[in-house]
């Protein structure tokens, strides 16, 4: 309940900055500027929206699997779909060297999952199929939907404040100064609205994992296949990292913080079996955990929680 409060008043504090912003520029522009602003922001983000699955499937090498080449696979995806009451996703592996999942597609009609190779070969049955769930989720809640809608919002401050700032720099006297003003605030909110788009991921994050347990995953295993993911991405291969760069936002968990997230999961392994089991996790529940402060500027700057906080929230779902 109180990830889906969060989540709605995030909603209301974007679309509010989204009508402070238009008001702002209509007021000293007239309504069509910045509705030709909106209408910019949103036919771009509806051609990566529309570009984005098969952007993602080149990037990634995606290759998609029939039943009878990974039957355990698709029976798993079948069965969480089916408890989660969405259409079955087509299944598909990725090539990368990352152990990692991620759900892509424009629908629930259209949504796809997909498992690298190196994900299959770390995680045991009951990991994998946690990991799926925590997916699955992702498509039953919307997720890819919803954050689309909300980068809409710095798409527009950002395009403001290009339009305002050089047009102000670069015009006449008459009004330069208002119009750099609204471009200095267009670029704060810009920075504000990346850094709210950000949270929301996180948000959605905590929320898909919350919805994987409610398919039937224990908790524990959740947790100790993030802990499996966190160490099998810190030894992925520089190159790899690169490659997915641009759409680590898709995984669960993020790659390129995994170098610095294992000296923090170490207070958690408290027998360093390389596993969380269920008696750690809820010894978790009641333990205050340390995270540098460094760490924490870094999730405030990343589209995944913090891997002890995350694993710590897991340990309340008992």
């Amino acid at each position: 309940m109180w990830l889906q409060l969060r989540l709605y008043l995030l909603l209301g504090a974007m679309f509010a900055i989204l009508f402070g912003i238009i008001t702002l520029v209509g007021g000293l522009t007239g309504t069509g500027t910045t509705y030709m602003y909106l209408i910019i922001a949103c036919l771009f983000t509806l051609l990566q929206y529309l570009a984005g699955p098969k952007m993602v499937e080149l990037s990634m090498h995606v290759k998609y699997v029939s039943e009878s080449e990974y039957p355990e696979l698709h029976a798993m995806v079948e069965d969480l779909a089916m408890k989660a009451e969405i259409p079955k996703p087509k299944v598909a592996i990725s090539s990368v060297q990352i152990p990692n999942a991620f759900a892509f597609g424009r629908s629930k009609r259209s949504a796809r999952v997909c498992v690298t190779e190196g994900i299959l070969r770390l995680l045991s049955r009951d990991e994998l199929r946690a990991v799926l769930g925590h997916e699955i989720s992702h498509i039953k809640h919307r997720d890819v939907t919803i954050i689309t809608i909300l980068s809409v919002i710095p798409m527009i401050c950002y395009y403001i404040y290009i339009s305002f700032m050089w047009g102000g720099m670069l015009g006449g006297r008459e009004r330069r100064g208002e119009m750099m003003v609204i471009g200095i605030v267009a670029l704060l909110l810009y920075l504000i609205t990346n850094l709210l788009v950000m949270y929301g991921s996180r948000i959605r994050e905590y929320y898909a994992d919350q919805g994987s347990i409610e398919l039937g995953n224990e908790p524990h295993h959740l947790a100790t296949a993030l802990y499996k993911l966190v160490y099998g991405s810190a030894k992925a291969p520089k190159e790899a990292l690169k490659q997915a760069e641009g759409f680590k936002a898709f995984f669960v968990n993020d790659p390129s913080r995994a170098r610095y997230e294992i000296n923090e999961l170490r207070q958690i392994d408290v027998d360093m079996s390389g596993t969380i089991d269920m008696n750690e996790l809820r010894v978790l529940s009641d333990m205050n955990v340390k995270i540098g402060t460094s760490d924490k500027l870094m999730e405030l700057m990343s589209t995944h929680p913090n891997m002890v906080k995350r694993i710590k929230h897991l340990s309340s779902l008992y």
